[in-house]
C-alpha cells in the first residue's frame, strides 16, 4: 500500500469497483506513518458480540508490534478519543507490519453503517494488494457459561479457503446466516472473487470474551503460519472471567431473600392478571 490509498480524504475515494456504487469511509494517513509497501495477509475485527473481533485484532497488533498506518474518519462518527497507554486515538484504525495488515474498531457503530464499513475494508484490502482477508468475530450458540474449550466455526468465500479451514480442523458452517459486516464481506468475497475467511468463535455476549478471542487468534496463527503469542490474551481472559465471577457472587449476596408471602401456591391459577 502506498500513500495513494489514503488520498481518498482529498480525492473522494473514487476508485471503487465499477460494478459497485457503494463507497467506504475515508482512510486518512497517520502523521507518523511510513506507508511503504503492503500486501500479504489482511485481518479485520470489529466491536461486535463479545467484543471478540476488537480484542483479537488489538492483541495481534500488540503481539506483532504493528505500526499505525492510518485511521478511518467521518463527520458522523461520535467525537471521541480512546486513550490507551496515555495515547488518545480515533476508534477505527489501520495498522501495518511485515506482510500483515490489521483493520480494527473499538466502538460498535449503528447497523446502518455496516455496508459502508465493509466497503471501507474492501477498499483497504484491494488497494493494499493483500492476498487474503481474515475476519475475526464472535458467535452466540445459546450455550452460555464457562467452558474450557469454546467452539470455533469457519466460513470462506473460496474453495481454497474452505480447504485451508478443513486442514486446520476448523468446523465449517454448512448452512446458516452470518450478518453484519462479516456477512457482507463474505458475500462480496464470493461475488467479486476475493479470498475472504471468517473465524467465528463461540462467545459469551454478556462481557468482553477474551478467551473466545484467543481461540480465534490461535486458529488465525495456524492458518497464516505466523506465530502469535497468546500468553497475555489468556491472562486477560482469566482476569475478566474472575471479575465476572466475583461480580456474580456479589450480586447474589446483595439480593434479598425471598419473602414468605411470595411463595408459589401450586393450586393458584398460573395466569397472572
Amino acid at each position: 500500500m502506498t500513500a495513494q490509498v489514503f488520498e481518498g480524504v482529498q480525492k473522494g475515494l473514487d476508485n471503487m469497483s465499477d460494478e459497485n456504487d457503494n463507497h467506504g469511509f475515508p482512510l486518512v494517513l497517520h502523521k507518523d506513518a511510513d506507508p511503504g509497501s503492503t500486501g500479504g495477509v489482511a485481518i479485520c475485527g470489529f466491536s461486535n458480540v463479545g467484543m471478540v473481533g476488537s480484542i483479537a485484532t488489538s492483541h495481534v497488533v500488540k503481539a506483532l508490534g504493528l505500526q499505525q498506518l492510518g485511521t478511518v474518519i467521518d463527520r458522523d462518527f461520535p467525537p471521541v478519543a480512546l486513550i490507551q497507554n496515555e495515547v488518545p486515538q480515533h476508534p477505527v484504525r489501520v495498522y501495518q507490519g511485515n506482510g500483515v495488515g490489521v483493520f480494527t474498531s473499538d466502538l460498535q457503530f449503528p447497523g446502518h453503517t455496516d455496508v459502508k464499513f465493509a466497503e471501507t475494508v474492501l477498499e483497504w484490502f484491494t488497494e493494499g494488494g493483500f492476498d487474503r482477508l481474515f475476519i475475526l468475530d464472535g458467535i452466540v450458540t445459546g450455550e452460555l457459561g464457562d467452558k474450557e474449550e469454546g467452539e470455533l466455526f469457519g466460513v470462506s468465500s473460496t474453495e481454497g479457503g474452505r480447504a485451508r479451514l478443513r486442514n486446520a480442523n476448523v468446523e465449517p458452517v454448512k448452512q446458516g446466516i452470518v450478518a453484519g459486516i462479516s456477512g457482507w464481506l463474505l458475500a462480496e468475497g464470493d461475488r467479486r472473487g476475493f479470498d475472504v475467511t471468517a473465524l467465528l468463535a463461540e462467545c459469551n455476549p454478556m462481557y468482553p470474551d477474551a478467551r473466545a478471542a484467543a481461540i480465534a487468534t490461535e486458529a488465525l496463527s495456524d492458518l497464516i503460519e505466523l506465530e502469535i503469542p497468546l500468553d497475555d490474551l489468556m491472562a486477560d481472559a482469566r482476569r475478566i472471567e474472575d471479575n465476572v465471577r466475583q461480580m456474580f457472587e456479589m450480586s447474589k449476596n446483595l439480593l434479598p431473600a425471598p419473602d414468605a408471602e411470595f411463595e408459589v401456591n401450586d393450586d393458584a391459577d398460573p395466569m397472572i392478571n
